[in-house]
């Protein structure tokens, strides 16, 4: 039979292939290993980060209306913080936990895309 160069993938080679068994990957899912090769855009994604619980970064996009605490401020949980507008809503972002205010990274009237920093706890 004779081997066709294909655009999928091949199983793993053995140690005959070192070249292509070098790209080749085990993958444990619930026990069991599979053999495969990564593409690209797998490789070169953006690596999980485990979250800070003391940061409290954006979800969404938005603009900062309201501010009730100040830098060195202690809070306890569900305490609110801050009110921002995203899409048409007053979102308020309450305390996840019982701390003190390190920094407030943002103004009132402040517009922010998702992921930005906006309080740190100490």
């Amino acid at each position: 039979m004779e081997k066709k160069n294909s655009k999928f993938a091949v199983p793993c080679a053995g140690p005959e292939e070192t070249a292509s068994a070098a790209k080749c990957k085990t993958l444990v899912v619930q026990g069991t290993k599979y053999k495969t090769f990564l593409i690209p855009k797998y490789e070169n994604r953006k690596q999980w980060v485990r979250l800070n619980p003391k940061e409290i970064k954006s979800f969404i996009p938005g603009t900062v209306l309201q501010i009730f605490v100040k830098v060195g401020q202690r809070v306890k949980v569900d305490e609110p913080l801050l009110v921002y507008d995203a899409m048409k809503m007053h979102n308020k972002l309450k305390a996840p936990m019982d701390g003190t205010i390190k920094s407030i990274l943002v103004k009132v009237n402040d517009r922010f895309p998702k992921g930005t920093l906006l309080v740190e706890f100490e």
